[in-house]
Parts: structure tokens; sequence; C-alpha cells
């Protein structure tokens, strides 16, 4: 049940016996901007430090330790359009703690405390923990350079969202917005999310919906206006296929490519897409897997993702440098077969029972199920049974697949050059 606690302020309650924890997550939501991704994530790494009244982490520590050993964290994270600053509380059901203590009620009193009470005094965020964080950050932004796979995938991101400096930016920013920003100003912008973004909080546990509603009660917000900016980004497709390579001082080469695709989350094709992407290179089964690593021994590892809500399918391997031309020709070779419909109805049946598994699995998961019920808020038409779920997965016909491996089309091809053997 869905309460209104302001305009643009929404409480989401999801009662289930199914856990022994009740999970609460407060998530604010803007227009993605290069800039403001930046100030958000400092400003998580600020927040989930201290506060005006926990001025420190032992003292936030100890107070977590209170809440019966609550769990806390802060992230970043965007989709699509729109740029997410979330808050996560994990604490136990009421029913389990002595005395008819409510751990709820003492919870959402310290979840006010972290979002309305910041270590905030005279218009700046108090200094020494402001310079800790922001080096904190910018030494984790500066080590992603040694992780090359997540380069990779970055410099890929970089090429495919060449006209969008959103699009292009992690969630996490930048080195050079996060250096620009001070104390004070990081304390003005707090202010203007607090005041502005879009805010959802969902609750999931053994919990009555109504009491939920009254320990949220007053909470804070202010009402704000919504915006207008629609969820899914939609790449332009460009006729020239972007391309860049880098040398670098690693021994396996990367080679990963980025495709083009019109079909977002939930449309009409989407479960077509799922299935195409476990058939593509989603699982141990999949062309990619079989036979540019497996049958030609000519990757290291070879698998494809999607991004519904960007329009993007993504390839990554890891290879010898000196196959960079067959192993792009033979990924070619089974987007082509999938083009064609050439696909036996033994890999069609199990994609869609690894699929349905997938699934099945996540209906188990707290976590992924909360982020279930955000996107249902999203996205309406994703409100949709478990049975109906599974329906559209085995509906899917090699017809569909054809339809959806048409729509992909590539658009950036990043190489890392290694060491040649």
């Amino acid at each position: 049940m869905t309460f209104e606690l302001n305009k643009q302020v929404n409480l989401h309650v999801i009662p289930t016996e199914k856990y022994k924890t009740v999970r609460v997550l407060v998530r604010f939501a803007t227009p993605l901007n290069k800039v403001t991704s930046s100030q958000r994530s400092l400003l998580a790494s600020l927040m989930e430090t201290n506060s005006l009244n926990y001025p420190d982490q032992v003292a936030l520590s100890k107070k977590l330790s209170d809440l019966y050993g609550a769990g806390f964290g802060i992230g970043v994270s965007r989709s699509g359009n729109e740029h997410y600053f979330t808050i996560s509380l994990n604490i136990i059901n009421d029913d389990l703690v002595p005395n008819g203590t409510s751990v709820l009620e003492s919870s959402v009193a310290f979840l006010k405390e972290i979002i309305f009470s910041p270590n905030i005094k005279d218009g700046s965020f108090e200094q020494d923990t402001f310079n800790r964080e922001q080096a904190n950050l910018i030494e984790y932004i500066n080590s992603i350079f040694d992780d090359k796979q997540t380069y990779a995938a970055l410099s890929l991101q970089n090429l495919f969202f060449s006209q969008s400096s959103s699009q292009r930016t992690p969630s996490f920013g930048d080195v050079e917005t996060i250096e620009k920003e001070t104390a004070a100003s990081l304390a003005d912008y707090y202010k203007e999310m607090i005041a502005n973004d879009r805010v959802d909080i969902l609750v999931i546990g053994n919990v009555a919906e109504g009491y939920v509603e009254r320990c949220f009660k007053d909470f804070g917000f202010s009402d704000r206006e919504a915006f207008s900016v629609p969820l899914f980004y939609q790449p332009p497709f460009q006729n020239v296929i972007q391309q860049k390579t880098e040398s670098l001082p690693v021994v396996q080469s990367k080679l990963n490519l980025a495709y083009h695709c019109d079909i977002f989350y939930y449309d009409d094709l989407y479960f077509a897409l799922m299935v195409f992407n476990g058939l593509f290179g989603g699982f141990p089964h999949s062309k990619l897997f079989l036979n540019v690593r497996e049958k030609h021994s000519l990757a290291y590892y070879a698998s494809s993702a999607l991004e519904p809500f960007r329009g993007l399918v993504t390839v990554q391997t890891g290879i010898d440098g000196n196959n960079r031309e067959k192993v792009l020709r033979l990924i070619n070779e089974q987007l082509k077969e999938l083009v064609k419909g050439k696909v036996s109805e033994e890999d069609l049946h199990q994609t869609k029972v690894m699929l349905k598994n997938q699934y099945l699995l996540g209906l188990d998961n707290q976590r992924a199920l909360l982020e279930q019920a955000y996107l249902k808020v999203k996205v309406p038409v994703a409100d949709i049974s478990q049975e109906e779920w599974l329906g559209r997965i085995d509906a899917v016909t090699i017809a569909d697949i054809q339809e959806v491996a048409k729509s992909v089309r590539l658009q950036a091809v990043y190489f890392m050059e290694g060491e040649r053997n």
C-alpha cells in the first residue's frame, strides 16, 4: 500500500511474513546530471559517516548496535535519465525483540536524524570529515583505473554515450567535479536535494501498514514539484561506429562492444530481449560462451549484458590481443545466427528455465524484492503477477528473438591492447 506523506513524497509498505528482518529504503531521485552526480556521491560518503548528534563513526556504530545490530548504508546509482541517492536500513523484526521495544520506531527516528541533521555547522559540513571523505572518494575513483575490467566498461560507455555528458559520467561522479566542491558548497547542495528531490520510502517485512504509516507521519519532508524528465534514455543511433584502442601494460587484452537497442524495460519485446541476451552471451550455454570461448578458444571470458533503461546491449571479452579481428568477426557471426533464428529448441528451453530460476530466486531476496517494488512504482506496466511473468517468458518465440536481434546494432568498439604473446 502507498501513502502520500507530502506532494512527491510517498511511503510504500510491503507486508510479508517471509523474513525475520525489516528493510527500509529511502530513495531521493533527480534528473541525471554530471555535476550533481559527483555532489551526491560525496554527500553519500559524508552522511554515511556521521551526523550532528552522532559526530563520529564510533557514535554512529554504537547507535546501530543499540538498534540490535541494524545494517545501515548510503549509496548512489542511476537508472536511465534519473540519479538515485539511497539510504538503506536493515533491522530486526519487532516481534523478535524482548520487552515490546519497537526497533522500527527507533529506526525511523535514526533515519530522521541522518536525513535532517547532517554534520553541518554555520553553513558548512564539519571540515575534517569533509576533507577525509573527499580524499577517500577521489582515491577510490582513481583506483578504478587499476581494475581493468571496470575501466574497459567505463571506456566503452564513454564511446557509446559520446553525445551525452550526463550518461557518460559514472553514477559516482568524476574527480574533477569532486575536487571543486567545498564543505560549504556541498552543504548548499544538500539543502537543495532535501527540498526538491522526489522521495520514495519503501518498507518490507512483517509489519502492519497502519503502524508504519504512523511511524513516518510528520517525518519532516515538505511538498515539492514533480520533474518531467522521462525515465528512459533513448540514445540516438549513429551511422558511424565509435572506436577506440588503448595500449596498456596488461597481460590480457579486452575487447568490449556496445550495441544500440530500442527495446526498453517492459516494452512489448522486453521478455524476448531477456531471452535473446541469455542466448547471445548471458549464460554458460550461450553462443558467445560456447563458440568464442569454448569451441575456438579465443577468449578467457565472453558475455553479454543489458541496460534496458538506456537502450544498450554490451559484450565484454578478455582475449589475446593478436586475436582481435578474429574475435570481432566471431561475435558478429553469433549475432547473425540469432538474426537468422538459428537457435535449437533445447537452448531456447534451457534459457527460459534459467531466466525463470533467476526470477524465482529473486523473490526470496528482500533487497531484490524492494528494488522490484520501486520499479513497479516507476513503471506501472511492470506490476504483473508471478504467473504472468513466467508465462511471458514461456511465450517468447524464435521469431521474437529474430526481431530483437535485428534491432541490436553495433555502435561502439573499445579495445584495450595488452602485451602481445
